[in-house]
């Protein structure tokens, strides 16, 4: 092979040419896109680093919002309510058991009527057949100064006991009810309490929704609803990482 065949002709120095060009300029495009798409990232984070702050910031207030009307709740219903602190006295357990679901209205409310699709709060008191107090509204019950958030009830997500819903029934919103719950219709088998399995419950309930506090906790799941969408959004790469 002599020299003239090994030069290349015009025609593949232009090919050649082209050709790397066309490298340079994919070399150009894939680092101005990788630049850009972290620019992109970048700009995308702080906005959602921004709003998360915000959000954070909303439900720091609406959570004090909340808080200062429980405050207000205690200091409306916290009295009165306490007063039945001394129906919580022992009971038979054997004849709650034997009498199935019983109630007892101890102050008839002057709202609406529960029914299975009611939604309402509640503060309450539930204790055992030996008048042990397991569950309560009370911040104390050994030495009680104000009620804590009252209790959430959501027709159809409720995880309360059977009791507890057909006990309600029928009840006046803003009324206090003694309901005797017998172990089958509270945690049955499914639960240790009062010192074994299915032990009957005794609760009273003080029930009000509280139509502004109702709009309140609304606002407030919401905006944890945005908190979380954020936060996956800002987190995103850790979270699919773990």
């Amino acid at each position: 092979m002599d020299q003239k065949q090994l030069k290349t002709s015009w025609q593949q120095r232009i090919i050649i040419g082209i050709i790397a060009f066309l490298l340079l300029f994919s070399t150009v495009a894939v680092y101005a896109l990788i630049v850009l798409s972290n620019e992109k990232s970048k700009s995308k984070n702080e906005q959602v680093s921004k709003e998360l702050t915000k959000v954070e910031e909303e439900l720091t207030a609406k959570r004090n919002e909340l808080e200062t009307m429980v405050k207000g709740f205690s200091d409306t219903y916290y009295g009165k309510f306490s007063n039945y602190r001394s129906r919580v006295r022992s009971y038979n357990a054997t004849s709650v058991n034997n009498s199935g679901l019983t109630t007892e209205d101890l102050e008839i409310g002057s709202g609406a009527e529960i029914t299975s699709e009611t939604s309402y709060y509640s503060y309450y008191i539930g204790w055992c057949a030996d008048e042990s107090v397991f569950d309560s509204s009370f911040d104390s019950w050994e030495n009680p100064t104000a009620l804590i958030d009252p209790l959430s009830y959501t027709s159809g997500e409720s995880e309360f006991v059977q009791g507890w819903e057909d006990g309600v029934l029928g009840m006046k919103i803003g009324g206090v009810r003694e309901i005797a719950i017998p172990g089958e219709l509270a945690y049955g088998e499914t639960k240790e309490i009062c010192g074994g399995k299915n032990s009957p419950l005794k609760f009273i309930m003080a029930v009000d929704p509280g139509e502004e506090y109702t709009k309140k906790v609304d606002e407030y799941n919401e905006l944890m609803n945005q908190y979380y969408v954020l936060y996956y959004s800002q987190n995103q790469d850790l979270l699919n990482a773990e």
